[in-house]
């Protein structure tokens, strides 16, 4: 071989060798067990807005947000790589100046000065949970580096970094990291609060701000000067803030109802749910031991339930039964459902608010109910009894009505009554039925939307109002009187409200609406046991108030009358509305031929004919005229509604007759 040519051969040789070990490293590198990069996070309950309400744990008890791209401040990720790894974009996994710098400092110093991992080679070490300090461990990183930037981009490398870097404690990723040190979300940071970001993940339990500030404060500073940023004179945060734990009744239940979910959107708002929480617990302290108390307010323009409190605290070490939601629970109303009561009667022309009642003592059967305070007022409007909140005139409505009218009324709002016996008496409108907080709640909003079913719920808004249950004119009725009743000392006026109280002071109850908002509030031992003196006027009613002071500044004003309302006077009403009492005609009085009495009739217009009675007529329709001054014998009139109506007869000389029909689709 002539001497000119070998050099060229040696060349070729190097140049093979050369080749032959970059396929044997490619192939290495391609052969790399790469563990899972996707994150499992923690599960989180959000509020309306998006804000944190409750995250739960991971494996081991840690926390690690979820950190969507594109939400961490750019000031941060660009500190991070002028920091930790200046090539980062332009090295492949392992940067081999930094490497060979390490190397060379550790043989001068006789100890390692820096170890010269990549961002890369830390998601690497974070993603399998491994050490730094052996050359094993720190072989596997660099290959499992070079195997990660041939899959993933740059960007999802650095998100992996932000996603797993720990914090201190069992705080991974940068999100959790803002929110237990800065108290907010990682999308706007100081250069102080960025640079102690940098600096906690090296050593994150001897930098921990909390438990060794100067070192935190020094890690910081070498941050800023590092990459020649100015000084800080702020302090490091001296305490680790707690995750967010609103509403835990809620968020438990919506992990029973889906396991697999990993993210829950609620209606809450969580600075009123906090103020709420903070309410209760405050109202608690002054109880006596093992009583409970929950709130519900919701918006019932959309049935978004702005705020709920299961109970003052998430324990059980004061016997108080906390872990149970007793929004949730079924009790005993006491005297809440009332006002539905009245709205039935008046939607159904049985009275009208200034309809006279005795309040004597009344025996209905074997059923002989008195009022609260054992004594009678004789007679009394329905709007007094209601505001004063008497035990005789709403059984007697109940009696006129039929139980399961109520219960279906009930159902019709979305409540989900339980009866204790199975079969509804005229006991349940005293509170012999169980409702909880909730189906109470559905109830009160439907009074507010002036007899309209609102879909009340915790994870969707409904702008569409429902069908009507009760007449508006009704409803709005029932509001009048309840906003007329006197507050709790030095609370302000305006807002339709009643209160409960069950049998044995069990429960304590306050439900309270303006033209906006429904709270309501219940006081008791969940358990079921007494609480001797506790009544919902005294002890739920000023919490009410209180919580909807911690709502808003004032109350919304209240809807207008329906058009179709009657303002009047008793002596201006209608006869057979001017007292409460059976119907039945005199025998010389008015009859109405057609439609008989239980018609089932399947066109709204409806003639009506009338035998006997003294000319002039006048025709209610579910208590509302529809016609006056008759001289005829016949009218036909249109029904309202599907379902069931109310057909009243007034003959010349105040004499009635009356007819229920129903109307079906």
């Amino acid at each position: 071989m002539k001497a000119v040519h070998r050099p060229l051969f040696l060349l070729a040789g190097v140049l093979s060798a050369v080749g032959l070990m970059h396929d044997m490293w490619d192939g290495w590198v391609a052969r790399t067990d790469v563990p899972s990069v996707l994150s499992v996070t923690s599960v989180e309950m959000q509020d309306r807005d998006g804000a944190l309400m409750r995250a739960f744990a991971v494996e081991d008890g840690r926390v690690r947000l979820a950190l969507a791209p594109g939400s961490v401040d750019p000031s941060l990720t660009d500190m991070l790589i002028r920091y930790e790894d200046k090539r980062f974009f332009r090295h492949n996994g392992v940067d081999a100046r930094a490497m060979l710098r390490a190397v060379a400092q550790a043989v001068a110093s006789g100890r390692i000065v820096s170890g010269g991992s990549t961002l890369t080679m830390q998601v690497a070490r974070l993603l399998e949970n491994s050490g730094t300090g052996s050359v094993q461990g720190k072989l596997r990183q660099m290959r499992l580096a070079w195997a990660l930037e041939r899959t993933l981009t740059k960007d999802e490398i650095l998100h992996l970094y932000l996603q797993h870097a720990p914090y201190g404690g069992r705080i991974e990723g940068v999100r959790s990291a803002t929110y237990v040190w800065f108290g907010k979300e990682p999308t706007r940071l100081s250069p102080s609060e960025a640079a102690l970001l940098v600096a906690l993940p090296q050593s994150p339990e001897t930098r921990r701000p909390d438990r060794h500030p100067e070192a935190a404060r020094a890690a910081r500073d070498m941050v800023l000067a590092r990459v020649g940023a100015p000084p800080s004179a702020a302090d490091v945060p001296l305490t680790m803030r707690a995750m967010p734990r609103l509403a835990p009744h809620l968020a438990d239940a919506l992990m029973g109802q889906d396991p697999s979910a990993t993210r829950f959107v609620t209606t809450l708002r969580a600075p009123v749910q906090r103020k709420m929480e903070t309410l209760v617990r405050t109202h608690a302290a002054g109880q006596a031991a093992g009583v409970s108390i929950a709130l519900i307010a919701v918006d019932h323009h959309s049935g978004a339930v702005v705020a709920r409190v299961g109970a003052p605290e998430y324990t059980d070490a004061d016997g108080s039964l906390g872990f149970v939601d007793m929004t949730r629970a079924k009790r005993s109303p006491g005297s809440t459902l009332k006002p539905l009561i009245y709205a039935l009667a008046f939607d159904r022309g049985l009275a009208h608010p200034e309809t006279v009642f005795a309040d004597r003592p009344t025996r209905f059967g074997r059923y002989a109910p008195q009022n609260f305070d054992g004594q009678f007022r004789g007679d009394v409007t329905a709007r007094s009894a209601l505001s004063l909140s008497l035990n005789i005139p709403p059984v007697a409505l109940t009696d006129a009505l039929g139980p399961q009218r109520l219960m279906a009324a009930l159902r019709s709002f979305g409540a989900d009554p339980v009866l204790p016996g199975g079969q509804a008496g005229l006991a349940v409108a005293l509170g012999g039925v169980g409702l909880s907080l909730e189906d109470l709640a559905r109830v009160y909003a439907g009074l507010a939307q002036l007899g309209s079913v609102v879909p009340v719920s915790d994870q969707r808004m409904n702008s569409v109002p429902g069908s009507h249950v009760i007449a508006p004119r009704a409803a709005w009725q029932v509001g009048d009187i309840l906003r007329g009743i006197a507050p709790p000392a030095g609370a302000p006026s305006g807002l339709a409200y009643k209160t409960g109280t069950s049998y044995g002071h069990r429960d304590a109850w306050a439900f309270g609406y303006d033209g906006r908002h429904v709270i309501g509030v219940w006081i008791g031992r969940p358990d079921g046991t007494p609480v001797p003196g506790a009544f919902g006027g005294d002890h739920a009613a000023p919490l009410l108030f209180e919580a909807f002071g911690r709502l808003k500044p004032a109350f919304d004003p209240a809807p207008a009358p329906p058009p179709d309302t009657l303002i009047l006077t008793t002596a201006e009403l209608p006869a057979p509305l001017r007292r409460f009492g059976p119907a039945t005609p005199k025998a010389s009085g008015p009859t109405v031929a057609f439609p008989p009495d239980g018609a089932v009739l399947e066109t709204a217009d409806t003639m009506i004919k009338v035998e006997d009675g003294v000319l002039p007529l006048t025709v209610l329709l579910n208590g509302a005229p529809v016609a006056s001054g008759l001289r005829a014998r016949h009218v036909t009139v249109g029904l309202p509604s599907v379902g069931f109506s109310d057909i009243t007869v007034i003959d010349g000389a105040g004499r009635s007759a009356r007819v229920a029909v129903e109307l079906r689709p």
